[in-house]
């Protein structure tokens, strides 16, 4: 279940925010618990049993290192801790990859197994890990209660796709938060914003991105290939932007004020910018879990630069068990390594407006990267956008899909949200946020497309 679904918005919402709204404050933890669990049912119902036990498994050893003080002993229960933690994740997600690599390096015949992936296992995985690495740095106090930890770590409005949030983060809101009728309207509107984002723009500009893949890129013209990059670059950010925008919105309406995940990345300057717009809970995630504790920038600049390969390294794995996006990762540390080294300082001396061309460049190529099944596709979508292919298929669709790249680029500029921050609370931002929510209904009852491209990460 997604939350741009109708059973979601029409069902599971207000059932839900009945419930959540009439028990005492008391209460509200255990049910937002027990209805996250519900809602994670919905859509993979044979890993509540392995969510629930990761919980439990995670209360305890948090525990162990909240009271010991042995050092020795501390550090133990934190490697059994990683260990699980990971080892559950590299079971689910990487297990497939490893012994295809394995088959096809030695020319073995290993079965490669089938595994479901849990949903939103990177997500919660990496939260909980956040959670039980800040009790082991002494940063928090382990939580006594099995209730709100697993409200912390279940919590549906961010268990699925984020953002990351660490529990220093939420915290005070665990423990002693207000709910009142004022936050539901407050956490409506941006749920109606990220939903229409999601529902009207990305998955419109998806369709796009499926004509070119139905097409087959060996086939497309240029002009066309072109298009659908633009169209994904386009997609990807309002379908996992408006998703974030939804979480926030449902957090707001529970209590909590969850944090922003995206700052217009598509007017960066530099990739380094890029990535301190887009995604920036896992940006921070990464430098706070990973970077800094290999040692950051701070023994020398050749440890520098292997703690970046590392870092992103990781960063691509963590994104899928596939070859394309292990170098999605590497393409990225290429070029930050690059800005590091020379470029940033004559990013900083030419207009900006040349400093963004290329970041938008490395930008829409990465996520060609990432999009393609894999890295011989990528390389035969390349040749088809450099290598001046004639056609007119582009043509067919240019119509009927100009109006979303037209609005998709204008709504990524930071000109708009200003522009809606003026209106938001006065009648004019009741007719937008009426009329978004009835566009986005209409068109989710007529939806034959509806994807979510974080959905099984």
């Amino acid at each position: 279940m997604v939350f741009s679904s109708l059973i979601f918005i029409f069902r599971f919402l207000p059932v839900f925010l009945l419930v959540y709204y009439l028990v005492p404050r008391y209460w509200k933890n255990a049910v937002l618990l027990i209805g996250s669990i519900v809602f994670y049912a919905f859509g993979e119902p044979k890993y509540v049993l392995l969510i629930i036990a990761s919980v439990l498994v995670n209360y305890l050893l948090a525990a162990g290192i909240g009271r010991s003080r042995g050092r020795a002993v501390r550090t133990l229960l934190l490697l059994v801790d990683i260990i699980f933690n990971i080892g559950i994740l590299g079971f689910f997600k990487y297990l497939g990859f490893v012994i295809e690599n394995i088959n096809s390096i030695s020319g073995s015949a290993f079965t490669v197994p089938q595994i479901e992936l849990p949903l939103g296992i990177s997500f919660f995985t990496f939260q909980i890990l956040s959670y039980v690495i800040d009790v082991y740095r002494r940063r928090i106090p382990y939580d006594r209660s099995l209730v709100d930890l697993g409200t912390y770590i279940l919590m549906f409005p961010q268990l699925i796709a984020g953002p990351i949030v660490t529990y220093s983060q939420v915290a005070l809101g665990l423990k002693s938060r207000s709910t009142r009728v004022r936050d539901l309207e407050e956490g409506f509107k941006p749920f109606i914003i990220g939903l229409a984002m999601k529902v009207l723009l990305a998955n419109n500009l998806g369709t796009i991105w499926s004509n070119v893949g139905t097409v087959g890129y060996e086939n497309i013209s240029t002009p066309f290939a072109w298009i659908g990059a633009l169209a994904y670059t386009l997609q990807i950010y309002f379908d996992f932007g408006g998703y974030s925008m939804m979480a926030i919105g449902l957090g707001r309406m529970l209590g909590f004020t969850l944090p922003e995940n995206f700052d217009h990345p598509y007017v960066a300057t530099s990739i380094r910018d890029f990535w301190r717009r887009w995604h920036m809970t896992l940006t921070n995630w990464f430098r706070e879990y990973v970077y800094i504790p290999l040692g950051g920038n701070r023994h020398g600049r050749f440890r520098t630069y292997v703690n970046l390969l590392i870092v992103w390294f990781i960063t691509g794995l963590w994104h899928g068990a596939a070859w394309n996006f292990v170098l999605w990762g590497l393409y990225y540390f290429f070029f930050i390594a690059l800005e590091r080294i020379l470029l940033g300082r004559i990013l900083k001396k030419i207009p900006r407006i040349f400093g963004w061309a290329y970041a938008m460049l490395v930008v829409i190529i990465g996520w060609v990267l990432f999009a393609v099944e894999g890295v011989d596709e990528f390389l035969v979508y390349i040749t088809r956008m450099f290598g001046g292919y004639a056609g007119q298929d582009y043509m067919d669709h240019i119509v009927s899909v100009a109006i979303y790249l037209a609005v998709g680029i204008l709504l990524s500029a930071p000109i708009f949200r200003k522009l809606y921050d003026r209106i938001k609370d006065n009648a004019l931002g009741l007719v937008l946020h009426l009329v978004l929510f009835w566009a986005s209904i209409v068109s989710l009852v007529d939806a034959a497309y509806n994807p979510f491209l974080y959905f099984r990460f």
